[in-house]
Parts: structure tokens; C-alpha cells; sequence
């Protein structure tokens, strides 16, 4: 999945439960409606449905809804992105703008970026992680 996609998914849900929630509803659903202008009054419902599922599941500490919910945006909004790859400079803007600064600072942690270079040469052998690593030498 694009890790743009992954980013989105989850900083919308977080911030569909904070005051920011109507720049990101007008944020996302503007975007659809330029890529698949057919589907935007949808979003626009669905945006609202979750918000509700999200503000009860907060409210009863629910985090694996959370979870959910996030993967169904995720999804979506992968569909999207293969519908017009163009749509990620306005992702990101939107994600950098509007989405990212309403949430928490923990919230934030889960929707960083991560950019790993290494270089090897000869026999050398390079391992990289962006979290845990289990190596097993035969």
C-alpha cells in the first residue's frame, strides 16, 4: 500500500474525532470530488458515519475500532490514488496541513515518515528496520 495512503487513513480517523474535523471532511471530500465526482456525496455520509463510530469508540476506549476504521480509510483511499496518482501532492498537502496538526503527539509518532538509505559493497550485508528486526543466520 502506498505509504502515503497508510498516513492518510490513519491522521484522518484521528482527526475526525478532534475540532479539526469539518477541514478535514472538506479537505478529503474535495478531493474525491475532482478524481471521482460521482462518489463525493458518499464520502462526504460515510466521513460522518465514521466520525460517529469514532467518537463512541473513543468514548468507550474502543482502540480496535480505531484500528478499523483506519484501514477502511487506508483503502479507500489507496482506491483513489490508483484512480489518479496525481491526487497525492494534494494527499500530502492536505495530510501536512490539515490532518497531521490536529492530532496528538503520540497520533503523530504513528503517521511519521521514514527514509532509510544504505549502501553495501563487496560481501558486506546491510539490515534496515523501521521498527523490529529478527535476523536468524543459518
Amino acid at each position: 500500500m502506498d505509504p502515503i495512503a497508510l498516513a492518510a487513513g490513519t491522521a484522518l480517523v484521528g482527526a475526525i474525532a478532534t475540532d479539526a474535523w469539518q477541514g478535514a471532511r472538506t479537505g478529503l471530500v474535495g478531493l474525491w470530488r475532482r478524481v471521482r465526482p460521482e462518489q463525493a456525496e458518499a464520502v462526504d455520509a460515510e466521513l460522518a458515519e465514521t466520525r460517529l463510530h469514532m467518537l463512541a469508540a473513543r468514548a468507550s476506549g474502543e482502540t480496535d475500532t480505531e484500528q478499523a476504521l483506519a484501514a477502511d480509510w487506508q483503502l479507500r483511499i489507496q482506491a483513489l490514488l490508483r484512480a489518479n496518482p496525481a491526487v497525492a501532492v494534494e494527499l500530502r498537502q492536505l495530510l501536512d496541513e490539515q490532518l497531521t496538526p490536529a492530532l496528538t503527539a503520540d497520533e503523530r509518532s504513528r503517521i511519521g515518515r521514514l527514509v532509510m538509505k544504505a549502501e553495501a559493497s563487496g560481501s558486506a550485508r546491510v539490515y534496515q528496520a523501521g521498527r523490529d528486526q529478527h535476523i536468524t543466520e543459518r
